[in-house]
Formats: C-alpha cells, structure tokens, sequence
C-alpha cells in the first residue's frame, strides 16, 4: 500500500514510467506549405523553431508535437495508414503521455519547452485525412509549446518532464 504522500494528485501528475523519444521533426518554412523534415533544429527562446513559419516572439504555439501513439489511433479509426507530415505537427513522440505535460517544463535535447495549451485539428485534416479525418484527429491533435531556453533538439532525444 502506497503511503499517504504518494496518493496525492501533486505526487502522482510527477510520477512518469519513462521518458519519450523524439521520432520525427518537420517545419514548414511558409504558411500552407508540406512540413519538410528535418534531422535536427534549433528551438529558440520565446520565438519556436528555426526556420518555421509559426516561429514569433511571445506567441503560445511555438512548437506543436504530437504522440505517436495517437496517429496510430487515428489511423485505426480511418481504417488507412497516415503520413504524419499530413498532421503538419512539428515534432512526433512515442513513449510518453503529452496531455501529462499539462502546465509543465519538459527538455528536449538542449532545449527546455513549456505545455501552453491542446492543438486542436483544423479544418485542413478533413482535406489531407478524408472523410472524418477532422473528428478523428480530435482530442489526438497533442499539444502546443513555448520555447524557454534555446537548444538544438535531435530525432532520437528523449523527452524528460522537469520537476518544479
């Protein structure tokens, strides 16, 4: 039986089982474009990532990242495979729970992003998913993020949640 401290909902919202690993990073230079991968790039403090049409000084949605294991479930939903440069998200994680992240700090490579907010599906899933593509990507959009300390961040980082 667990003592008491460590029922607590601080304790547990604290508690993960493993970090995740960053499986795909994509910008997209200009409104409307494809997202184009990217092996690395720079995350920059209070603006987002180098080189991405989003990226702005003090905006909430610098960087937008998305669980692997959501397009999985939304794929399955569609009944078809999904290309996640489709889901024009800028980063792709497996292994960790992104609604867990709610208000925290969270490293990535040398980077430090804070959660800012849920990325919810735009009109544009229906056109690149299908039909339904827009219900099914709602609540698996993942998250938005704002960039605290500049790093450059990696495909095969982990993403560790930070201890307040």
């Amino acid at each position: 039986m667990l003592p008491l401290e460590k029922k607590s909902i601080a304790y547990l919202t604290n508690q993960f089982a493993k970090t995740g690993t960053i499986e795909l990073i994509t910008i997209r230079p200009k409104r409307g474009d494809l997202p184009t991968m990217q092996l690395a790039i720079e995350a920059i403090a209070d603006q987002g990532l180098l080189g991405d049409h989003y990226a702005s000084n003090g905006g909430k949605r610098q960087v937008t990242l998305i669980q692997a294991e959501h397009i999985q479930a939304v794929a399955s939903m569609l009944g078809k495979e999904i290309d996640p440069l489709l889901l024009r998200r800028n980063i792709v994680v497996s292994g960790i729970n992104l609604q867990a992240l709610k208000g925290k700090k969270f490293k990535i490579g040398n980077a430090i992003l804070v959660h800012t907010g849920d990325c919810h599906p735009c009109s544009r899933m229906e056109e690149n998913l299908g039909e339904g593509g827009y219900n099914a990507m709602r609540s698996h959009g993942g998250i938005t993020a704002k960039v605290i300390f500049s790093g450059l961040i990696q495909r095969g980082d982990a993403l560790v949640p930070l201890d307040e």
